[in-house]
This record gives C-alpha cells, structure tokens and sequence, in this order.
C-alpha cells in the first residue's frame, strides 16, 4: 500500500490524460492510503473547469461515498512549470510532486523545439530551482518521462532525456528531497496518440493512416502507467529510473484490430519528422546497471554521489529492451485493446466521444 496519509500532492499537466487517472486514482483507490491534499496544477482553465464539474456530478451513491468530501482534497490552480514565480507558488506547501506537465506530440516537437525545450526542461528546473533557492520540504519529485528518451533522435525524447538528468542530479543538491524518475512507452488512448486517431478515422469511414508497417510501440494502459508513478513513489531510491514490463505491438497490427471486419482501407504514409521505427525503453549501455524490482526495471544512476550500484546483483538484461523485441501477436493484441474497452462497435461509435475528439 502506497502512505500518502497527511501529505500533500501536486500534480503539475494534471488536467491530462495521465493527470486525471492519477489524481482519480489516488482518491478512490483503496490500496492507497489517500492524502491530505491534491493540487491540480495546468495552465489551461476550461480544463480545471471541466474536471471539477466531472467530480461535482457524480450523484449514484456508491459514488458519492467515493468521492466524499472530494472539494476539500482538490485544489485547482491555474499555472505554468514555464514560469518560477508560479512554480514556487505551487511547491511551498507540497510533500510530493508528480510532474506529468509536458509537450509530448513528437512533429510538434520537431516544428517547435523551443516550446519543447522551454516545457519539458526549463520547467523541470523550475521545479528543482523552487525547492533549492526557498528551501522546501518537498519529500519525492517524480519526472515522467518516456521511451523516446532513450537514445533520442527527435526533440520530444531529447528533452525528455535531459529532464530525467536535471532530476536525477539534482539528488546531489539537494538530498534532503528524493529526485526519481519513471519511463514507459505509449499509453493506451491518451489525448494525441494514435489510437484516438484510429477511432476518429474509423467513424468516418476510414482509411486508417498508418506510417510504417513494420513499426512497433510498447504499448500500457493509463492505470498501468499510474501504477508505475506509485511503485517509483514506494520503492525507488534516490536517482532512479522505474520502467514497468511492458509488451510491444506492430502498428499494423493495431489498426488491423480495431478495424475487426469493417471495410476500411489503410494508408501508408511515410515516417513522420522525428519518429523511430522501433523504440527502446533501455539502452545497451544502461543495461550494465538495469535490476529487476518485480514488475519493473530499474536504472539505477551512475553519479558516484547517489550511487547505489551493488556489483553483486545481476543485470536484469543482456541486451536493449527493444519494441522490436517479443512484439504480440494480432491475436493478442486484440485481446490487449479488448481489456482496456478500445475495441468499439459501431452503434456505440458517437458515446464514445472521449475516444473520437
């Protein structure tokens, strides 16, 4: 169970799809001792606007026993990582802080790589700066980070792998704080990634637009992705990369799932700026200090002040954790859309607007 008792949470991007399952999670689930305080921080108020309604309207009861008292726990804030004077606002009465603020569209990135910069770097550093120059008793600052950050080639996975950095090292500095990380690949159906696409183009009556046919993702749900963050939160120590066990799966092969029957066409249309054929969630080199903690992987770092390689432990992989490697079959990737509900009939295509817009 994950002690979040008396402690405060902020969550900075917590309007967004991960946001919004963490902060959903950290209220109603039952193996999480709920906190004190949850500061829903973003910079965008329709947002917050439509969160806090969602929250307001739950009227069956077993809902209202759920979310009891939730107006006392959520605290919303307009803000942005981007700028200290908000950050420092934000951090003065926080124990823990989540940073799932990000620019994470990668030919977004690619057309705007200082936006990329000034989000996924800059405000990373606003958040260690904050706690450095004023002191804060923050307890854990988790990055959210990604597989494009291993062995980057686009911006998004550039800064993202200079974001783990400035956390990790900022362990140094400031040790009375835990500075850890988490890596995973895709998640299922968040807001700009492909499966929301796939729906929309489906309701339409296609086709599917697909870049490579040998392209493979990892691929994990919201919560397994939350489940991620909490793991890191209980059991990482101090600079650490947690990277849950995820399964890989060729894009063709997910369009061809969701499809099912229909006839739709599907498009290949080249390789967009920036992106990989494959992804890798660790890298040759990070191997040699990679260890298994259950379901995950775990980086440990090599800055000798945070070090806590033990030379006796042996390395979890031989070679780099590749999506390439172990890809599911179409059968099973069906089977994986079917468990997370992303599979949809037709009738049901316009109630889905979640999916689709």
């Amino acid at each position: 169970m994950v002690d979040l008792q008396n402690k405060t949470v902020l969550v900075t991007g917590g309007t967004g799809s991960m946001g919004k399952t963490l902060i959903h999670r950290l209220i109603t689930d039952n193996k999480i001792k709920s906190p004190k305080k949850i500061i829903v921080f973003s910079r965008d108020e329709a947002k917050q606007h439509d969160m806090r309604v969602s929250y307001s309207s739950k009227t069956v009861a077993t809902e209202e026993i759920i979310y009891n008292n939730f107006l006392n726990i959520l605290e919303f804030r307009i803000g942005d990582v981007r700028n200290y004077a908000d950050v420092c606002s934000a951090l003065k009465e926080s124990d823990i802080v989540i940073n799932a603020a990000a620019l994470k569209q990668v030919p977004t990135c690619e057309y705007f790589p200082l936006q990329a910069l000034s989000t996924n770097c800059i405000g990373a550093s606003n958040i260690v700066r904050a706690i450095q120059e004023n002191n804060y008793e923050v307890d854990t600052v988790v990055g959210i980070s990604t597989d494009k950050a291993c062995k980057p080639i686009n911006v998004m996975g550039m800064t993202k792998a200079i974001q783990e950095r400035i956390f990790i090292s900022a362990n140094i500095l400031s040790p009375s704080t835990r500075f850890i990380c988490v890596r995973y690949g895709n998640v299922l159906a968040s807001r700009g990634s492909v499966i929301p696409l796939f729906h929309h183009q489906i309701s339409k009556g296609g086709p599917l637009t697909i870049t490579d046919n040998k392209m493979t993702r990892f691929l994990l749900s919201l919560d397994d992705a939350v489940d991620t963050v909490l793991a890191a939160i209980a059991s990482a120590s101090k600079g650490e990369i947690f990277i849950p066990k995820a399964p890989s799966a060729n894009m063709l092969n997910i369009a061809k799932a969701l499809i099912e029957k229909r006839n739709i066409k599907i498009n290949i249309i080249g390789v967009r700026p920036g992106e990989k054929m494959h992804e890798i969630l660790v890298s040759e080199e990070e191997i040699h200090h990679c260890i298994e903690k259950g379901n995950y992987y775990s980086i440990l770092p090599m800055l000798p002040e945070i070090s806590n390689l033990d030379i006796s432990k042996k390395n979890a992989l031989k070679k780099e954790l590749s999506s390439a490697d172990c890809v599911m079959s179409l059968k099973d990737t069906k089977n994986l859309l079917k468990k997370n509900n992303l599979i949809i009939d037709d009738k049901n295509y316009f109630n889905k607007k979640e999916l689709i817009k």
